[in-house]
């Protein structure tokens, strides 16, 4: 008899989409052997009510539900043995995210963890970003959302700190961004750089996923930050509709690309470095790989 795919999940409610991954191992294997079962991806755009209106709309509400609702049955079909569902920047900001999560958890029993930026830096952390790195030398982690943006300094394999800023994709779309977070990161930057010799930038998030493909790279993993300038300059001029047609950008993407491109681009020249690293891995990844570890521990 063929034994089942061990399955775990990690739903990520974010403030551009809410997401669903599954990964699972074969019955012997390890950690590393994840694979991904299925992911999908629901542009809810939580964050335009969040950081504009400063509540999630009774609409938004709904369709949040409703995703929800399909992603627990999914988790059933797919058999999941494990899942941790969080909810980062838009459901922090909304005055009734905490509200909303608790209706989801006494209606569907899915228990939804509004985590702060630190949490989704550790919950990345401890996935298998120190397997993709050399362990000398000192790198930050950048993960660029729809509401903020997590830095994380990781020097010789060792997490040294990490700081959240309230700058994000979907909130700068809204007009949302205090000057105050943006002086706060570019002097953050330059103090890392004076302390450091040599940062690496580590790219998280959609947006640089998608921009490291559209770089056309020669090099795996790798996007210069000189092309990333001439793709940022190449988007910016054109209109909505015009990036989806010249670039084949989803409606979701074409507007959150260019404040995306801008935050890498301002951490880059702040720490002087010209390249990103964009291993594709983030914190749906994280999770899964943190609950399959839990789960084999405690099997052993």
């Amino acid at each position: 008899m063929l034994k089942s795919k061990l399955n775990f999940a990690a739903i990520d409610i974010g403030s551009n989409a809410v997401r669903l991954l599954i990964k699972g191992i074969n019955p012997g294997e390890e950690v590393n052997d994840l694979t991904k079962s299925l992911l999908i991806r629901v542009p809810l755009r939580l964050g335009e009510d969040a950081f504009g209106a400063g509540a999630i709309s009774p609409d938004k509400e709904k369709r949040l539900k409703r995703t929800i609702k399909s992603f627990k049955l999914l988790m059933k079909v797919f058999n999941v043995v494990a899942y941790r569902a969080c909810a980062t920047s838009a459901m922090r900001d909304a005055k009734n995210g905490m509200a909303i999560a608790q209706k989801i958890r006494k209606k569907m029993g899915i228990n939804i963890e509004v985590i702060d930026g630190n949490e989704e830096a550790r919950i990345v952390y401890e996935s298998h970003i120190g397997d993709l790195l050399d362990r000398d030398g000192c790198y930050i982690y950048v993960d660029v959302g729809g509401g903020s943006t997590e830095i994380s300094l990781i020097c010789d394999g060792a997490l040294i700190q990490s700081r959240s800023y309230n700058i994000g994709t979907v909130r700068a779309l809204s007009g949302k961004v205090k000057a105050s977070e943006w002086e706060a990161l570019k002097h953050d930057m330059d103090t890392l750089s004076a302390q450091y010799d040599q940062i690496q930038i580590i790219g998280s998030g959609g947006n640089i996923n998608k921009l490291y493909r559209m770089s056309h790279s020669k090099v795996e993993n790798l996007l210069m930050v000189d092309r990333l300038q001439e793709l940022h300059d190449a988007l910016a001029p054109l209109s909505y509709e015009e990036r989806m047609e010249q670039f084949h950008l989803n409606p979701d993407r074409a507007d959150v690309i260019i404040p995306a491109s801008e935050i890498f681009l301002t951490v880059a020249r702040h720490i002087g470095a010209d390249s990103i690293f964009v291993p594709t891995i983030g914190i749906i990844d994280g999770i899964t790989h943190g609950l399959c570890a839990k789960y084999l521990q405690q099997i052993q």
